[in-house]
């Protein structure tokens, strides 16, 4: 690993420790009213009518009717409402909002209001869904020769469930018109010029009449990059009907209840096998999007992309759909899409193993991709496949070969042991053009006269260490002390839009954008004085270009790629599943910050097992989210911390910074089939699992059907 990589003191460790960091929620100004939701009672129905009683002074009712705008929110199909139209889609749906300087009084008024409807029969069940909001269809080689010809033909049915983000700080934002008549809107999020768009959109307003700020942030996970442009625009809208500031921070039930999380989702594998060898899928997959589209299209994008694994499959047809349910919207998560189908790939991949009488991992590695293999969207893997070397880093770490053998024999007796292994990769930057046609990230650097060095851009600390890593950069290009160079939560007023906090992308890309600011404003260095300089995306030479329509060409200029092996001792009399080890090896090229970059690999990691077992969310036949609570909703804590150690592997990128990919998302995409794999193992014969969460009650009740 390069100098670059050496760990230094997060820039933002003193301020986090001490209390000083200013969240959104910190800020006290008795003229902040306070806003609260009226929500729909009903997953689906008209409104008929909503009886507001007279207000106090002080007080107003905000609803749609209020939006001097769009009352659509701009996210990527702009069909999500700031207030519902005149129907509601989902439990929680925001109908209108009181605002006011009392929160009591707020609550009171809101226990007030009458609201009357006109049921409407909801859809819970994506399997009865008929509303698509996207659908994308792609393939190579010849299925139906494949398939003739095929010796076996398997199918099989995956299905993963909700994740909650579960960010230390909910959701909130401020919206404060200001003297000139523009507006500041800021608070807890992580794509501010999204909500810039969003905002511009809903007030019917040019771009230089609104900024938004980010205030320091309590973690986000993919929760705060489509959230806050609804929830931004309502305070906003809020805000300009009072003319006063408007507050709005959700409590954790509300936000657990009512704010995006990971879509769930049902694969659907067939796939054709001859002398041992998988020779075409044929892959159906199936996203809940909720009431309204929000991010599905993206997220559905990456989950497709990665359905056939990191295998070499020379037939291949996917479909994917992301579908209307009367649900609260489903958004970004960690991992994006990929998490979903890479548990369905592997867990099918090691059920053919199973039933071909083979070393499932022996089986994986006959079919895994190399350096110059086409991708499933014909594209091409133009870098190095370090994924034999890693799996046999991870074996010296915890003789994963051996294990996974053994384990495979019949058990008898009440602990039983499985080793479960799993191959992944993600994609670093927005899929296929994106950059190129839809971001256009552009960042700045100001020297100022005394010689230090500001970094200009829209990317937010939400936990992750841009604070520091962006100045690492710049600082190691213009050979300054780190406290020379300085990177603060963004303001648009004053940053130019580099493009979102999102998609493993951040330091590959954006990084390297300052890493060439640096290099430009070192050749023209002029002591004394104040200058700027500023750099433009370009898209590396060798990327075969990538079209949506076609769904061809490539959806990545590179890959990060992961091992994973979780070993569990499963107790027969209880359900309870104990990891007795954890590992995972991670290549994300250099680490900018190798402090850092492991940081964010044990947190995805650990994520990664929380969805795999214990994160179970569900809503009831009416429609309601159940688990709202960390009571009845559970994730990892302390206790939970298995015997985990991550490990890197370094395989640079040209194009990155100092060689570095993207790393973000990583870390949690491969450990819901490596879990599952090493339940299934340790459970044996020949039981085959096929969802997550798998809950110790799960374990029973395989335990019971199959006589174990």
């Amino acid at each position: 690993m390069q100098n670059i990589s050496q760990p230094v003191v997060k820039k933002d460790h003193e301020s986090k420790i001490t209390g000083r960091a200013i969240y959104v929620s910190d800020y006290h100004d008795d003229n902040i009213l306070t806003g609260k939701f009226l929500r729909s009672t009903l997953a689906h129905a008209k409104l008929v009518s909503v009886d507001v009683p007279p207000l106090p002074d002080g007080y107003c009712y905000v609803d749609k009717t209020d939006v001097p705008g769009d009352n659509n929110v701009n996210i990527v199909k702009d069909d999500t409402p700031v207030f519902a139209r005149d129907t509601v889609e989902y439990i929680g749906e925001p109908i209108g909002m009181i605002v006011g300087p009392e929160e009591s009084e707020v609550d009171h008024i809101l226990s007030k209001i009458k609201v009357s409807y006109e049921e409407l029969e909801p859809v819970l069940d994506i399997r009865k869904a008929d509303t698509v909001f996207f659908d994308y269809e792609f393939g190579k080689g010849d299925m139906e020769k494949a398939f003739a010809e095929a010796d076996k033909i398997y199918e099989e049915e995956f299905t993963t469930g909700y994740q909650e983000q579960a960010y230390m700080e909910a959701q909130g934002m401020i919206a404060e018109p200001e003297k000139d008549g523009k507006m500041l809107i800021h608070g807890s999020l992580q794509c501010p010029y999204y909500i810039h768009g969003a905002i511009m959109r809903a007030l019917a307003c040019g771009p230089d009449q609104i900024h938004i700020k980010q205030d320091a942030t309590g973690g986000a996970f993919g929760g705060k990059e489509d959230f806050p442009s609804i929830l931004g625009c309502q305070v906003a809208v809020a805000a300009k009907k009072a003319n006063a500031p408007v507050r709005c921070i959700f409590g954790r039930r509300e936000d657990m209840e009512f704010t995006t999380k990971r879509h769930p989702s049902l694969c659907t594998y067939k796939v054709a096998v001859k002398d041992g060898h998988v020779t075409a899928m044929d892959i159906d997959v199936k996203f809940n999007g909720g009431a309204y589209t929000t991010l599905s299209a993206v997220v559905l994008q990456r989950g497709i992309i990665c359905a056939d694994g990191i295998y070499n499959i020379e037939n291949l047809h996917v479909r994917g759909k992301a579908l209307k349910t009367n649900t609260a919207p489903t958004g970004a998560y960690r991992g994006f899409g990929a998490p979903q189908t890479f548990f369905a790939v592997e867990m099918m991949m090691d059920h053919i193993a199973m039933d071909l009488g083979i070393d499932s991992l022996k089986f994986k590695e006959l079919h895994m991709v190399k350096q110059g293999d086409a991708t499933s969207t014909s594209g091409k893997y133009h870098f190095p496949v370090p994924v034999p070397a890693m799996l046999d880093e991870v074996d010296r770490v915890c003789d994963l070969r051996r294990k996974h053998e053994e384990y495979a024999k019949p058990q008898t007796g009440r602990y039983r042991r499985g080793m479960g292994i799993s191959m992944h990769f993600h994609g670093a930057g927005f899929t296929g053009s994106g950059e190129r046609d839809i971001i256009k990230a552009v960042c700045r650097l100001h020297k100022y006269p005394d010689g230090k060095v500001e970094i200009l851009a829209s990317n937010g600390e939400i936990g992750q260490g841009l604070l520091t890593t962006f100045p690492k950069i710049v600082a190691h290009e213009l050979n300054l002390p780190l406290d020379q160079v300085t990177y603060t939560y963004p303001d648009t007023a004053r940053v130019p839009d580099s493009g979102p906090t999102v998609a493993s992308r951040s330091l590959m890309v954006v990084g390297e954008l300052l890493r060439r600011c640096a290099i430009k404003l070192r050749s023209q260095w002029k002591d004394g004085e104040d200058q700027i300089v500023e750099e433009h995306f370009k898209e590396p030479d060798f990327v075969i270009p990538f079209y949506l329509d076609k769904f061809q060409g490539d959806a990545y200029p590179t890959y990060a790629w992961g091992v994973n092996a979780v070993e569990v001792e499963v107790d027969t009399y209880t359900g309870l599943t104990k990891i007795l080890g954890a590992y995972g090896n991670f290549d994300v090229g250099t680490p900018i910050d190798y402090n850092i970059v492991m940081g964010q690999m044990e947190g995805g990691f650990l994520q990664g097992i929380g969805f795999a077992s214990i994160e179970q969310m569900d809503y009831d036949n009416k429609g309601r989210i159940r688990n709202n609570s960390f009571t009845d909703y559970l994730i990892p804590t302390s206790a939970d911390v298995p015997n985990m150690k991550c490990m890197l592997h370094v395989e640079e990128y040209p194009d990155g910074p100092y060689g570095a990919k993207g790393a973000g998302e990583l870390p949690l995409v491969g450990v819901p089939a490596a879990y599952v794999e090493a339940v299934e193992q340790a459970l044996g014969h020949g039981v085959k699992l096929s969802h997550v969460p798998f809950t110790a009650e799960d374990t029973l009740k395989v335990i019971a059907k199959e006589g174990l």
